[in-house]
C-alpha cells in the first residue's frame, strides 16, 4: 500500500488517468513482480483509452532480455502455445494443449556461455508470466525464477563451480523489459523508449564474462 510505482508517478505529475482503477490509476499494462524495466502510464483518459486499444491491437513492440540456463538452440526463433492456469498451482500459468490463450515469443540469441545464454525477446502477445512460462516449458527457465524452474535448486546444477556460486546470489528472475515501442495516443507519432539494464543485472553479465 506504500511505497509503490504509483505513488512515484503521482509524486511526479499532478495527475493520471483514472480509468486504471482507484489502486492502479494510469497504469496501462503491467511487469511482473521482480522484472525490471520500461512500462507505460497515462496521464489523461483519452491517452489511457489509446494506450489499452494499442495493447490489444498487438502494434506496441514490446522488446525484453532474459538470461536463461542452458544453451538455447537455434539462435533465433518462435514459440507459439496456449497459456492458462496451472491445473494445480493456481498462481502459476502453464502452457495448455486444450484451452487458454495464444501466445507467441520470438528471440533471438545474443550471448551464450557453456551452461547460460542471453537472448532478446519479442513478444506478440502479453499473458501474465508468457516469457518465463515459455522458456521454462522449452527447458530454458530464467535464471533467477523460483517459480518456474530457474531458482537456487537449477543453480546447484551448474558443473562450474565459479559460475554456480554467482547464480546463487541471484535474487530476483533476469527478465528485463528493454524496449517498448508505440504510436503517441494523441499526435499518432512514432515513440521508442529503451530502459537501461539495472545494476544488478549488468553486474552479473560482467561476472560472466
Amino acid at each position: 500500500e506504500t511505497g509503490t510505482l504509483v505513488h512515484g508517478l503521482l509524486a511526479h505529475c499532478a495527475r493520471l488517468a483514472m480509468q486504471g482503477g482507484p489502486l492502479r490509476p494510469g497504469i496501462v499494462h503491467r511487469l511482473d513482480q521482480d522484472t525490471s524495466g520500461a512500462l507505460v502510464a497515462a496521464k489523461s483518459e483519452r491517452a489511457y483509452l489509446n494506450l489499452i486499444q494499442q495493447f490489444k491491437d498487438h502494434t506496441v513492440q514490446k522488446e525484453y532480455l532474459a538470461l536463461v540456463y542452458g544453451l538455447v538452440l537455434p539462435v533465433a526463433g518462435e514459440i507459439r502455445t496456449q497459456l492458462d492456469r496451472h491445473p494445480v498451482h493456481r498462481k502459476k500459468m502453464a502452457v495448455s494443449r486444450i484451452k487458454g490463450r495464444e501466445a507467441i515469443s520470438r528471440w533471438k540469441v545474443e550471448k551464450a556461455w557453456e551452461e547460460l545464454t542471453l537472448v532478446r525477446v519479442a513478444i506478440e502477445t502479453g499473458r501474465t508470466h508468457q516469457i518465463r512460462v515459455h522458456f521454462s516449458h522449452m527447458g530454458h527457465p530464467i535464471v533467477g525464477d523460483e517459480t518456474y524452474g530457474g531458482g537456487r535448486r537449477r543453480a546447484r546444477s551448474v558443473k562450474c563451480q565459479s559460475v554456480q556460486s554467482i547464480l546463487l546470489n541471484v535474487e530476483r528472475q533476469m527478465l528485463h523489459a528493454r524496449r517498448l515501442a508505440f504510436q503517441h495516443p494523441i499526435t499518432q507519432a512514432a515513440l521508442c523508449f529503451d530502459a537501461p539494464i539495472p545494476s544488478d543485472f549488468s553486474q552479473l553479465l560482467a561476472q560472466l564474462a
